[in-house]
Protein backbone atom coordinates (compact mmCIF):
# COMPACT_ATOMS: atom_id res chain seq x y z
CA UNK A 1 0.00 0.00 0.00
CA UNK A 2 1.37 3.71 -0.91
CA UNK A 3 1.54 5.79 1.62
CA UNK A 4 -1.14 7.97 2.96
CA UNK A 5 -0.98 11.96 1.96
CA UNK A 6 -1.79 14.71 4.33
CA UNK A 7 -5.10 16.66 2.94
CA UNK A 8 -3.72 20.18 2.35
CA UNK A 9 -6.49 22.29 3.21
CA UNK A 10 -7.50 20.14 6.38
CA UNK A 11 -3.20 21.06 7.32
CA UNK A 12 -3.99 24.33 6.68
CA UNK A 13 -7.20 24.66 8.89
CA UNK A 14 -6.13 22.30 11.95
CA UNK A 15 -3.20 22.05 14.04
CA UNK A 16 -2.56 18.96 16.20
CA UNK A 17 -1.80 19.61 20.13
CA UNK A 18 0.79 18.48 22.09
CA UNK A 19 -2.14 16.04 23.78
CA UNK A 20 -3.76 14.92 20.50
CA UNK A 21 -6.26 17.34 20.24
CA UNK A 22 -7.22 19.07 17.31
CA UNK A 23 -7.28 22.75 17.22
CA UNK A 24 -8.63 25.39 14.74
CA UNK A 25 -9.74 29.03 14.23
CA UNK A 26 -12.98 30.50 14.33
CA UNK A 27 -15.08 32.14 11.65
CA UNK A 28 -17.13 34.79 11.55
CA UNK A 29 -13.96 37.73 12.31
CA UNK A 30 -12.70 39.09 8.97
CA UNK A 31 -15.61 42.11 8.13
CA UNK A 32 -18.53 43.65 9.98
CA UNK A 33 -16.47 43.92 13.19
CA UNK A 34 -17.70 46.96 14.61
CA UNK A 35 -21.03 45.65 14.69
CA UNK A 36 -19.81 42.84 16.56
CA UNK A 37 -19.76 43.00 20.65
CA UNK A 38 -16.69 43.48 21.72
CA UNK A 39 -16.60 39.92 23.86
CA UNK A 40 -17.77 38.09 20.70
CA UNK A 41 -14.38 39.24 19.28
CA UNK A 42 -12.54 38.24 21.91
CA UNK A 43 -14.38 35.15 22.10
CA UNK A 44 -14.02 33.94 18.40
CA UNK A 45 -9.93 35.47 18.44
CA UNK A 46 -8.79 32.77 20.64
CA UNK A 47 -8.61 29.01 19.08
CA UNK A 48 -11.02 26.51 19.18
CA UNK A 49 -10.68 22.92 20.16
CA UNK A 50 -12.61 20.39 18.49
CA UNK A 51 -15.49 17.27 19.73
CA UNK A 52 -13.67 14.05 19.38
CA UNK A 53 -16.23 13.13 17.45
CA UNK A 54 -15.40 15.45 14.48
CA UNK A 55 -11.54 15.14 15.45
CA UNK A 56 -11.24 11.61 14.36
CA UNK A 57 -12.03 12.31 10.73
CA UNK A 58 -9.71 15.65 10.75
CA UNK A 59 -7.06 12.94 12.14
CA UNK A 60 -7.47 10.85 8.98
CA UNK A 61 -6.97 13.71 6.88
CA UNK A 62 -3.76 14.96 8.71
CA UNK A 63 -2.34 11.28 8.54
CA UNK A 64 -2.29 10.33 11.67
Amino acid sequence: MPKMKTHRGAAKRFTKTGSGKIKFKHANLRHCLEHKQKTTKKGLSKAGILKPQDARHIIKLLCG
